[in-house]
């Protein structure tokens, strides 16, 4: 409470700020914070996805930390999980700025990015210094922008990643690099897991080549019912861990803030509804038989409640952190813990589905 009331103070002064820099100050906060410990959660929160045990359903997706510079500090704000990236195999720049924009009357963001990251050689860096520490970090890969082979990009992001990774998340949904989502039609998404599975078994072994982290993979909002029914079929066939739906949206809903207008991918409130309807497509498409990951839209105890209910076993925020503040894990986690009671579920698991 006491850093939200904090958050609801400086929030003015930051909005004054670029939506970058305001992120860019963020990062070197934390950092200067330097990792914490893991604030304890109750056992009805602890949940197992993948083999991979967690201790609550919350996580910071993909995009707030992309070089996988401050995992620790974030698990530190009550996270469950915190995936970094995404990360491509050469530093990248991405898209010219401006680039990111606040939606503030939508409570929304739109970015086009263009996965700007420093690059695998600084990400290892800095996640080979936490390998031995704990908590549940995921490992986003990404392909650079002007790769010849982009599924050998992947490979070599497995190669390189999965001895590090809790999980490693395969994202081939961004809208922000021309022609990334074309990965996923059935026969180029056939081909880019079996790369990748292959390479994560040269270096992590094990039985049929399922040594190491399991494999998720982040899917787009904006798919076809054919697209979704293939998916969940090759997920189902590779064994993947989990399903991550869903990324930002290239629609445009009725949008009130002058930025929307802006190309590129549209996250927070306005994509709540879209993203729902795409996990409860998922969760029919593949009759329960890979777990789910609900990102989009959630900024309330409630939405991610009804997110868990509609079958994802965890959820991820990013967009609504710029709004509500770093206090919002812990008020997540603890307003779950609150419906949970109130529904009469005694854990997370049990209420997975079961809208």
């Amino acid at each position: 409470m006491r850093g939200s009331v904090l958050y609801s103070l400086i929030r003015p002064a930051l909005f004054r700020l670029d939506a970058e820099s305001a992120h860019g100050l963020a990062l070197k906060a934390l950092k200067l914070a330097g990792p914490s410990r893991a604030p304890a959660f109750p056992a009805s929160l602890a949940t197992k996805v993948a083999g991979i045990a967690f201790p609550n359903p919350v996580g910071m997706a993909a995009g707030f930390d992309k070089d996988g510079e401050v995992p620790d500090a974030l698990l530190g704000l009550g996270f469950g999980f915190a995936e970094v990236g995404s990360i491509t195999p050469l530093p990248q720049a991405g898209n010219p700025q401006p680039r990111l924009f606040r939606l503030v009357e939508d409570r929304a963001v739109i970015n086009r990015m263009g996965f700007n990251n420093k690059g695998a050689e600084v990400a290892l860096a800095g996640l080979t210094a936490r390998k031995d520490r704990p908590g549940v970090v995921g490992i986003n890969i990404g392909a650079n922008k002007d790769a010849d082979d982009r599924i050998a990009d992947y490979a070599t992001m497995a190669r390189l990643m999965a001895p590090l990774a809790t999980y490693l998340a395969v994202n081939i949904s961004s809208p922000n690099t021309p022609g990334l989502r074309a990965l996923q039609d059935e026969s180029a998404l056939t081909g880019l897991l079996d790369a990748v599975l292959e390479a994560r078994a040269e270096v992590c072994g094990g039985v049929n080549g399922d040594g190491g982290p399991p494999v998720f993979l982040k899917v787009a909002p904006d798919l076809e019912p054919a697209d979704i029914d293939a998916i969940a079929r090759i997920a189902i066939e590779k064994r993947l861990g989990a399903l991550i739906v869903s990324n930002t949206t290239i629609s445009r809903p009725a949008l009130r803030s002058a930025h929307r207008g802006e190309t590129g991918g549209l996250s927070g409130a306005p994509l709540r509804d879209l993203a729902q309807q795409r996990l409860r497509d998922f969760r029919k498409a593949t009759g329960g038989a890979v777990p789910l990951i609900g990102v989009g839209g959630i900024a309330t105890a409630e939405d991610a409640w009804a997110r868990i209910r509609a079958g994802a076993s965890l959820v991820q925020v990013y967009s609504a952190m710029v709004y509500e503040g770093p206090g919002m894990a812990r008020a997540l986690c603890k307003g779950l813990e609150a419906l949970m009671k109130r529904d009469g579920f005694a854990s997370i698991a049990e209420a997975v589905g079961s809208e």
